[in-house]
């Protein structure tokens, strides 16, 4: 099943975010926060999707419609920390999460799907183009905040 998160999945969350960060960044400190999970939910242009198995949360993944003055109404969806529980990569979950992404943008009338994935990740590169996604056509660029305002 998949789900809009509640605040009740704030332990399940915090797990599959330090498994997503821990081959990129292991000293990142993870604060998922229930107030956090209520305001996104609370909010109409963000949504932060669970999916459940057997009563576990085993993937996340979160979506900011953006508005666009370029296609009339029509927004763009950035894609985020789409996380798959390790243990259970491989058996068509990550697939099932991505279709109910791309069904709920598809309804939105968006004009597109964007992520940006970490550039040592080759196996979630491996997945998102097997999904569709292609690397080709832009280029993505990221500013963290301890480099904004440096000259």
């Amino acid at each position: 099943m998949i789900r809009q998160a509640e605040a009740k999945d704030v332990s399940a969350l915090s797990d599959l975010y330090r498994q997503f960060v821990s081959s990129v960044a292991p000293d990142t400190a993870i604060d998922v926060r229930e107030d956090r999970i209520d305001e996104i939910r609370a909010d109409p242009h963000n949504f932060l999707f669970v999916l459940e198995i057997n009563d576990r949360i085993c993937g996340t993944a979160l979506l900011t419609l953006c508005l666009d003055p370029l296609y009339r109404y029509q927004p763009y969806a950035i894609l985020e920390n789409f996380v798959i529980d390790e243990g259970q990569q491989g058996k068509s979950y990550g697939k099932m999460l991505m279709r109910c992404v791309e069904h709920f943008c598809v309804e939105a009338d968006c004009s597109k799907i964007m992520l940006l994935s970490n550039s040592i990740r080759s196996e979630a590169h491996g997945f998102f183009e097997k999904q569709g996604f292609s690397s080709n056509l832009k280029k993505g660029f990221v500013k963290y905040r301890s480099q904004l305002l440096r000259e």
